[in-house]
């Protein structure tokens, strides 16, 4: 992979992406002061009702904050030449996610004061917790400088087959495709941006060719005499 070529993500990313990881944490900070809270107040036969919403609530936090830690992943993914720290950000929702509910699962079925029932029932329902934060925190197709860097080389690759100029595409704000054209209907009369594919990816993660596009680029690759060749056997 040439360092020309190499994705780097934008300044716009890389500070939506600070601010992502930033809101994610003070969700899990939340998840972990409601285990502390549940842990020293809610352990017991008589509130076990609260005991199960607190667990609930636990889990929509721990949730919140990996969905919101992997999608500034996809802004700004970790290399995968350094292996401990892409290991430690990609999984680190599943870290959290499990120790969110960890230590109160523990303080469950080791107290002394709560019946068997409280035990079976608030246990069973933290353990669960436990398992779904950590699984819905993994991230099992993490992203990566490098996986970008190749789907940028595909991309370009795919566009250059069409005769279209790989430096010179547009796309939109609100848009998650690339144009060939200025003049597409799908981005006609909005604010475009407009660069290379890299930077149309690193802008806004576009990693798909419009198919108008690609259909308009296609009919202007084929070449004037099999063009003619066509017309004349239709």
């Amino acid at each position: 992979m040439s360092e020309t070529t190499k994705f780097v993500a934008s300044p716009e990313a890389k500070s939506k992406a600070k601010q992502l990881r930033i809101f994610a944490f003070i969700a899990w900070l939340f998840a972990m002061a409601g285990q502390v809270y549940a842990i020293f107040n809610l352990i017991s036969d008589d509130t076990l009702v609260w005991l199960i919403v607190a667990i609930l609530v636990i889990l929509a936090l721990a949730i919140t904050g990996s969905t919101l830690w992997k999608r500034a992943n996809k802004l700004d993914p970790a290399s995968e030449k350094e292996p401990t720290k892409f290991f430690i950000q990609n999984q680190l929702g599943a870290i959290m996610g499990v120790l969110a509910f960890l230590p109160l699962v523990i303080m469950i079925f080791t107290n002394k004061n709560v019946s068997g029932k409280t035990k079976g029932i608030a246990g069973s329902i933290a353990a669960i917790a436990m398992v779904a934060a950590g699984i819905t925190g993994a991230d099992f197709d993490p992203p990566s400088v490098e996986k970008y860097t190749e789907e940028i080389k595909k991309q370009n690759e795919e566009a250059r087959s069409l005769n279209i100029n790989t430096d010179q595409v547009y796309w939109s704000k609100a848009g998650n495709k690339y144009h060939a054209y200025d003049d597409c209907q799908y981005i006609k009369g909005k604010t475009l941006s407009s660069g290379s594919i890299k930077q149309s990816w690193e802008d806004k993660g576009i990693s798909e060719l419009c198919k108008v596009c690609a259909k308009k680029a296609s009919k202007k690759a084929v070449p004037a005499d099999v063009k003619e060749l066509m017309e004349v056997e239709n």
